[in-house]
Order: structure tokens, then sequence, then C-alpha cells
């Protein structure tokens, strides 16, 4: 089983690598309307965005936006599942362009990939592990979630990326 989640989880990486191949920072910051989520300067650090309802009247997300969200949600996911805990998201910093996101997120994937491999059998059928986004689930369930959690937001930034393609160019 997990041999086959993990196969998953490549298909939807080879998209992730398809989609943010020549990603430009102008094209990553687009944002489709003015009130989409976005990454934004302020002064002298990078705040994201963050929506206090996730209806549809608060608009599609940047590129960036997405990215971010990626290493927040991946970051908290192996944060909670290695030490129990996690991070407020604040504390996860857009990292200042499209490259040095790419890498991060690329070091999550290398780190989830690694984790995963070593769970027993005993762990992934374990729900003491599974302590972010949710609780009393097992590991299984949580690295499906994952899995779902990363194409959804790949194929956002494929959306994006074709919008942007037919929009700006």
């Amino acid at each position: 089983m997990k041999k086959e989640i993990l196969f998953q989880l490549d298909i939807v990486w080879q998209l992730f690598e398809y989609h943010c191949h020549d990603l430009s920072e102008k094209e990553a910051m687009w944002c489709k309307t003015l009130q989409g989520l976005n990454i934004r300067k302020t002064d002298d650090k990078w705040e994201a965005d963050w929506p206090d309802t996730e209806n549809y009247a608060i608009g599609p997300a940047s590129i960036a936006w997405i990215m971010w969200h990626i290493i927040y949600w991946w970051k908290n996911v192996l944060r909670a599942s290695k030490n129990k805990k996690t991070m407020a998201k604040e504390d996860v910093i857009w990292p200042g362009s499209v490259e040095l996101a790419i890498d991060e997120i690329r070091k999550c994937h290398k780190e989830w990939i690694e984790f995963v491999e070593a769970l027993s059998d005993e762990e992934l059928n374990s729900e003491k592990m599974c302590k972010w986004p949710f609780e009393g689930q097992t590991m299984y369930s949580l690295i499906l979630w994952l899995n779902v959690e990363f194409m959804k937001n790949v194929a956002e930034i494929g959306s994006a990326r074709f919008l942007y393609a037919t929009i700006e160019q």
C-alpha cells in the first residue's frame, strides 16, 4: 500500500515540476482578481494573506500564495507527525522568490518521502502520529490527504498559468 501511495504522490510531483518550470516572479505574483489571496511585502518582511472564510468571494489565489500554502501545510504536517508541534501561519515566511519557494517545496517533498518510507506498517496503521490537520486518523489517511491537498494545489498552479498565458501574454 505504501508503494502505491508514494507512486500517486510521484505523479503529482511530476506535474508540480512541469507547472513550475520557467515560472517567472511576475507570473507567480499575478493575481487574477483584486481581492485574490497573495503574498505581500510589508516593510522588510513578506506576509501571506489569510482569509477569514473559504467561500468563493475571497477570489482565486496567486501562484506565489499557493506555493506559500504548500510550504505552510507541508511543514506543519512534518512537524506535527514527527514532533507533535505545529507552526503558526506567521512563522512560515515566503522565501522571497519563486526559485527559493520551489527549493523549499523540494526540501519538504524529500523530507516527506524519507519520513513515509521509514514508517513501519504498525505506524502507518496507527493513529498516534496523526496530529495535524486532523487527529484520530491513521497515518495512511494523513498520507492520502496530503496527496489530495498537493494535487489540488498543483492543479491550481497549472490553472493559474493557463489563465496568465491567455490573459497577460
